[in-house]
């Protein structure tokens, strides 16, 4: 093979000194016929182990393990004996934690809530679809079984929301090595590099990141040598406005919209009792309130429930029944399917919600379907917001993130997970490199890792830390090791799935049209906007099943 390429192109101009190997591959992988190393994406790039090995992934004369997030040739790290700081408490930052401990590496968890797991305390009502197999980490469950006293759940079980917490994630922070490393009631405002802002490059990477949060209602600050963002997006729910602005309104009546899934059967039965509720979304926790709205309905007289989606499609929500590996999220949708077929809700499909207005005691809510002809609902007592979340950037102002520009996911996952091409939410194994950001030692993990992508599971966020904390500790073989068996959603196999309008036995239906009447008529209308509906696409390795909290 020739080892000099002087003046030849690589990536369209000549071959700076030094990236002779990327050329030679370049020109060789061409005339092959296969795509060539190009100017690799830098968000897949991953780490260099050695200077050596950064200066031979080098690209048109930039080092892809530095666009990638790592260190520079020549460059460093931050000093070693700092801890890593993981931000958020939560399962997927508890099983960072413990992955760290398991390599020696000291961790700092900082805890926004008064709890571990504060977020799935938010819902601790609330059923997972998936069974303690897919809800425990393993380096957890290891130092958990080597204190006394703790015993792993039953694998097939299914867990409630606040059994992780109870079960697993407080008797972890009490491990001593946790315990130590725990903070709560720690939230961060802001991340930076030690005497550098975002624009100094030279000598970054040595740089110690620099946490600066409230604790216990007063400030502090931490130094660490790498930084695992674990926070999730729960705390950032997306607003009722189609356009991703609050709707005209929502703010003025916050006070009677619940953004989430409310303990309609428990803690909140008296604020849905009797009363007409719209529930807004196409997701599982939509299902979840809807549902047990319809058994309140059933032991409280004149309880209402109306829902409105804004895609006519419902393929994800109500999923793939039997053929769904994870039986409870299946019988969630097929539960879902029943209720609206079954005539005991208002269903209003494509409607895209722009004001909330008052209308004497009771709410109005306005938008257009999908043609763009004006919705009005009136006589709205109480609505639940379940259209997702997205991720809080706030903090990372300072750091050099490399984000998709639409869900604001890590630039590599984007493509893997995005819903306007995905409706299966189909993505392949990833780790460390996809999770990587420009800013050498920071990563993205859990569902804030998805950014607003509807598709992540507890399971995955495990498999994101194994591989992260292996990079971080320099063992990048088996950060390369990625290792991710996710049950598959049967969204995209043979089974009947059901769109709206149209036939049912079909996964990409078009849907009819009904014209939309006054509150009075709830009787179970099914009211869709034309237009055919996407393709479903099709599986690829491991479909994603919907958002858990993480």
């Amino acid at each position: 093979m020739k080892t000099n390429l002087e003046g030849a192109a690589c990536c369209g101009g000549p071959a700076p000194a030094g990236t002779d190997a990327c050329c030679v591959r370049d020109a060789d992988a061409k005339a092959s016929g296969a795509a060539g190393c190009g100017c690799a994406s830098a968000a897949t790039a991953g780490p260099a182990t050695s200077d050596a090995e950064a200066a031979a992934s080098a690209c048109c004369g930039t080092p892809k393990a530095a666009a990638a997030g790592t260190a520079r040739p020549g460059g460093g790290r931050p000093p070693v004996n700092l801890p890593v700081a993981v931000i958020g408490a939560g399962p997927v930052g508890l099983a960072a934690a413990a992955r760290l401990i398991e390599r020696g590496i000291e961790p700092l968890v900082l805890e926004a809530g008064s709890s571990v797991g504060a977020h799935l305390l938010e819902v601790g009502h609330v059923r997972l679809f998936s069974p303690w197999r897919y809800s425990v980490d393993a380096a957890m469950a290891a130092q958990l079984e080597a204190q006394s006293g703790w015993t792993r759940p039953d694998a097939d079980g299914m867990p409630l929301a606040g059994d992780i917490v109870a079960q697993v994630l407080r008797p972890y922070a009490e491990v001593p090595a946790v315990r130590r490393a725990l903070r709560l009631r720690t939230r961060v405002l802001a991340i930076g590099r030690e005497g550098f802002d975002k624009v100094k490059s030279e000598g970054r990477e040595r740089a110690p990141f620099v946490v600066r949060a409230m604790q216990d209602g007063r400030p502090v600050e931490f130094r660490a040598r790498a930084v695992i963002d674990a926070s999730g997006t729960w705390s950032t729910p997306n607003p009722l406005g189609a356009g991703g602005l609050p709707a005209r309104g929502e703010r003025e009546h916050a006070a009677r919209i619940f953004y989430g899934i409310p303990d309609v059967l428990g803690r909140d039965r008296a604020r849905y009792a009797g009363r007409r509720t719209l529930v807004v979304g196409a997701g599982h926790s939509a299902a979840n309130a809807l549902l047990a709205l319809a058994e309140l309905a059933d032991r409280a007289a004149n309880t209402r429930l109306a829902w409105a989606v804004r895609s006519p499609v419902l393929t994800r929500v109500f999923g793939g029944g039997d053929a769904d590996a994870l039986p409870a999220r299946g019988a969630l949708g097929t539960a879902l399917k029943a209720l609206r077929d079954g005539g005991r809700l208002e269903f209003i499909a494509g409607l895209r919600i722009a004001e909330v207005a008052a209308d004497g005691a009771a709410l109005t809510v306005r938008g257009h379907d999908g043609e763009g002809r004006p919705v009005e609902l009136d006589g709205i007592d109480e609505i639940v917001c379940a259209t997702g979340q997205r991720p809080d950037l706030a903090m990372l102002g300072e750091l050099r993130l490399r984000l998709d520009p639409a869900l604001e996911s890590t630039e590599a996952l984007g493509p893997l997970i995005d819903p306007n091409v995905h409706s299966c939410g189909t993505v392949r194994p990833h780790g460390h490199r996809e999770l990587a950001h420009p800013e050498p030692g920071f990563y993205t993990l859990g569902v804030k890792s998805y950014g607003r992508a509807p598709t992540f599971l507890m399971a995955t966020g495990f498999e994101q830390a194994r591989s992260v904390v292996a990079a971080i500790a320099g063992d990048i073989e088996a950060a390369d090791r990625v290792e991710l068996d996710l049950p598959q959603t049967g969204v995209c196999s043979t089974g009947s799935l059901a769109g709206v309008g149209g036939s049912d036995d079909a996964c990409c239906g078009s849907a009819s049209t009904t014209r939309l009447g006054g509150p009075e008529s709830a009787g179970g209308r099914v009211v869709a906007s034309n237009g055919t509906a996407g393709g479903c696409g099709v599986a690829t390795r491991s479909a994603s099943p919907a958002a858990e909290p993480a």
